[in-house]
């Protein structure tokens, strides 16, 4: 029987703890639930009141890897759920992890968490414009690096402050916090910003997703800001050969990145991180820090 945990009353079903889910390294999912236990309190802000999808990855990332945007069978009837309308489906939900024992339940079913730009309370709203960096090999995260320093001053000439995170992946994402603005003027500023990113750094930069044009150069997708789509979380574990995750980073870390390495970080490396830095996405949660587009 699996064994029964109590998390802030709640109660939670902890399963197969001893599985080791990243075999290269021999990371377990009960590592995988000790890591979020350990980063909830600054994760858990970045997902409050947010719908979520999940991807899941039971078996380890060699496994079978499915998305779910709807609650999975058997969620507890404690597990927040909101209306997220779709196109196929006027009556369709999505959790939202609001708190501990909500991430716990999520992350015991080994999930990646994915969140909208858009908060519960204004579905198309966006309080975040998103911009994912991809490298086409030969390129990485450190040519990533060049074209986010150019977005930043970009985006501050606008207004608009951004944070940094690495994608948990190959490449970077730069956020930054908006007033609520609907989601198409967003998607529709983005692109504007990926073309224009492209004409001042042509040998660098490319804003359509055309695998021919990419190799050796940053794609800087600006899809991810239709209200449709989701993007991974800060903080949230990805399904690759090691237990990499999605860590914000300072900026003076991508002014310094020369080696792909230097922005490669796993579970065990973010809780000293948060000690030593706090949550570097903090300004995400500030309405202060809000711009609005021009």
């Amino acid at each position: 029987m699996a064994p029964i945990t109590m998390v802030e009353g709640r109660r939670i079903s902890l399963s197969n703890l001893d599985k080791v889910l990243y075999p290269e390294s021999g990371f377990t999912k009960g590592e995988v639930l000790h890591y979020y236990a350990r980063v909830a309190d600054a994760m858990l802000p970045h997902l409050h009141d947010r719908p979520v999808s999940f991807l899941r990855y039971p078996d380890g990332p060699d496994g079978q890897l499915f998305f779910t945007k709807n609650p999975p069978p058997g969620t507890p009837d404690w597990v927040r759920t909101t209306p997220v309308p779709r196109s196929e489906d006027l009556t369709a939900e999505q959790v939202v992890v609001g708190d501990l024992p909500t991430l716990m339940w999520a992350a015991n079913l080994v999930v990646e968490f994915h969140t909208h730009q858009w908060p519960a309370a204004a579905p198309g709203t966006a309080d975040r414009l998103i911009l994912d960096l991809d490298p086409g090999p030969p390129a990485t995260v450190v040519e990533c690096c060049a074209a986010a320093l150019w977005l930043r001053e970009r985006l501050a000439a606008d207004g608009l402050r951004a944070c940094a995170k690495t994608s948990g992946s190959k490449g970077l994402h730069l956020i930054a916090p908006l007033e609520p603005t609907p989601s198409e003027r967003v998607s529709a500023y983005a692109k504007t910003l990926a073309q224009e990113a492209e004409r001042a750094l042509p040998d660098l930069i490319v804003h359509r997703m055309a695998k021919n044009l990419r190799p050796g150069k940053v794609f800087v997708d600006h899809s991810q800001n239709a209200a449709a789509k989701t993007t991974a979380a800060p903080y949230t574990l990805r399904a690759r050969a090691l237990p990499t995750v999605s860590a914000p980073v300072s900026w003076g870390e991508v002014e310094a990145c020369h080696d792909p390495a230097e922005l490669v970080f796993l579970a065990d490396d973010i809780p000293p991180r948060l000690a030593r830095d706090g949550d570097l996405c903090a300004p995400l949660l500030d309405p202060d820090q809000a711009g609005g587009l021009p």
